[in-house]
């Protein structure tokens, strides 16, 4: 069994003989004496082999990749590297074993990555080789294992929830796979195990957590996959002030073990319409300033058309102010950004630079002296700031500015990346209007607590006792305060159009178990990957899974999905279409 690992000598051993185990990351003949770089898991050591060595010749054959058992002695190193770690010691070698040979690899694994991202993922197994992908995997395994080690400690217990479960609606679609014992019927790969957490607290359990597997079909991104982790608990008889107390903690020992940060808590909190009101989303990035600004009062009696007929629809005008940056957009760059808000559903992007004490170009020659004052005035202006608003809906003003507000940061480099702020995002609504159904859907789940159960019938106002954690502008986690109530589910059932015969076709088993005494219960659910991500400091989701799915949900290393045997489809009682 291989004892020692090559990155983790240092001059502290020398003079110790050891047996070493790995990979060629690199070969070098200078002046008859061959140097390997010798690679495992945890990084590279030097080894030497002297011309009168009797593997001399063994060594000369070693290409890349070959795997090798090496025998010797720690030595120092004559040429020191102090950027390794290994950098002032090397192995000379006694005895060496070629334990076998590599074919020249078909994408790089050393220095400046050059291959496209598909030819990478189709040989992931190479790929993970990456000293750079190892380490997000380390901070993986810190992470996990101070989660459980946090909630062991907390009282809470490990439970599984089964894979092959009943399809509910939980926001996106499910994956179904199909039954052969009962032909026609499917089971349901789980979004999230919500259902069974709430079934395990009405069991007893009263603190359970799993690092779960969930499953959701539907549009993947940079920071999305089919399948995902969560950090998934629930817990009886707590409040929300429990919920968070215990999240910080999770989240000051995963910081102090994996980046050795001291986090301060209670994390900030802020409700949701706050978030939306001044930084236009509910995952804000609060590492840099640049907030949005409600400017509407400012035009109520304005003579412009297009501020005009939005205030008159109930449209709001919103601001962001650009400090010291003008002279950095041209014209066609605001074009640019203006393209770029009309994929969050705006109409345009009005803009004007204030330059000598004086708005210029854009709207300025469309409003009055006395709006242009109150704007100068509300928005702090100074010499070379740059004024980009928009006026429409209000979820689309504040969206769609939002979202730029992001977009110039990281352009601008404004973001201090050393930073990590953590934040509670609070008060969600309880229902979101959805127009393909033509109706109010629930926001989180149907089994959220509702803040005032008298403020169901008003949809437009009705808030939940729901909120999410957030990081650097990504939500981690999204929680609430469950219904244990037969009566108030009932009512929220009713506020979402959910009939009583629908509640029981898709949710009969839970409302069943309620009928016997089930607790006061709430929970929450981490993105695992995402965290990962983040304290990686990589921006791609697939640089934190194992061996992950491409934008379009297929394996390029395992070709899946693939086409099954007919066979197959007919004991399945499946045909497929042409």
């Amino acid at each position: 069994m291989k004892k020692y690992y090559n990155g983790e000598f240092t001059l502290k051993n020398l003079n110790e003989e050891v047996t070493l185990y790995g990979w060629v990351a690199k070969k070098r003949d200078l002046g008859g004496l061959i140097f390997i770089d010798l690679r495992d898991r945890t990084g590279i050591i030097q080894i030497v082999i002297n011309p009168e060595s009797e593997f001399y010749n063994k060594a000369l054959e070693i290409k890349n990749e070959y795997v090798l058992k090496v025998e010797g002695k720690i030595i120092e190193r004559q040429s020191k590297n102090l950027d390794l770690p290994t950098g002032e010691i090397e192995v000379s070698v006694s005895n060496l074993e070629i334990l076998n040979t590599s074919e020249l690899l078909p994408i790089e694994i050393n220095g400046e990555v050059m291959s496209l991202e598909d030819t990478r993922l189709k040989y992931r197994y190479l790929d993970l080789r990456r000293p750079e992908l190892k380490k997000n995997f380390f901070i993986r395994h810190q992470i996990t294992k101070a989660v459980r080690n946090y909630l062991d400690d907390n009282g809470f217990i490990d439970l599984e929830t089964p894979i092959l479960t009943k399809s509910t609606p939980e926001g996106a679609r499910d994956y179904l796979v199909p039954s052969r014992i009962n032909k026609g019927s499917f089971y349901a790969l789980p979004q999230s195990p919500q259902i069974f957490k709430q079934l395990l607290m009405v069991a007893g359990f009263e603190r359970y957590y799993q690092i779960a597997k969930c499953f959701r079909d539907e549009d993947l991104r940079a920071d999305r996959q089919p399948e995902f982790t969560q950090i998934d608990m629930e817990m009886s008889f707590a409040s929300e002030e429990d919920i968070f107390e215990l999240c910080e903690g999770m989240f000051k020992k995963v910081m102090r073990e994996v980046k050795g940060i001291d986090l301060k808590t209670p994390f900030e909190r802020l409700k949701y319409d706050d978030a939306m009101s001044m930084y236009g989303s509910d995952k804000p990035d609060t590492r840099f300033e640049m907030l949005l600004n409600n400017i509407t009062d400012i035009f109520k009696n304005s003579e412009f058309v297009v501020f005009k007929s939005v205030i008159e629809s109930n449209g709001v005008i919103n601001a962001l102010v650009v400090k010291n940056n003008a002279d950095k957009y041209s014209r066609k760059g605001i074009d640019e950004l203006t393209e770029f808000v009309k994929k969050y559903g705006a109409k345009g992007l009005a803009w004007a630079k204030y330059v000598d004490n004086e708005l210029t170009g854009g709207i300025s020659k469309n409003i009055s002296d006395t709006e242009k004052e109150e704007l100068i005035n509300k928005l702090n202006l100074e010499n070379n700031d740059l004024v980009l608003i928009v006026a429409d809906k209000k979820k689309i003003s504040q969206t769609s500015l939002g979202a730029l507000r992001t977009k110039l940061a990281r352009d601008l480099d404004l973001i201090d990346k050393s930073k990590f702020n953590f934040l509670w995002i609070t008060d969600f609504p309880m229902f979101e209007y959805s127009e393909t159904e033509n109706r109010y859907m629930a926001a989180h789940h149907p089994f959220t607590m509702p803040k005032d159960v008298n403020t169901l019938d008003d949809p437009e106002n009705c808030y939940a006792r729901a909120y999410d954690s957030v990081l650097n502008g990504y939500e981690l986690a999204s929680g609430s305060v469950r219904i244990h109530d037969k009566n108030i589910q009932a009512k929220v059932f009713e506020a979402l159009q959910i009939s009583d015969e629908e509640a029981k076709t898709k949710f009969g088993f839970l409302l069943e178990a309620f009928k016997y005494g089930a607790p006061p219960h709430i929970g929450i659910g981490f993105g695992l990957e995402r965290l990962v991500m983040i304290l990686s400091g990589t921006e791609n989701i697939r640089d934190v899974v194992t061996f992950p799915k491409t934008a379009s949900a297929s394996c390029l290393m395992t070709e899946a999905p693939n086409i099954v045997d007919e066979k197959q489809l007919t004991e399945l009682g499946i045909k497929l279409e042409k």
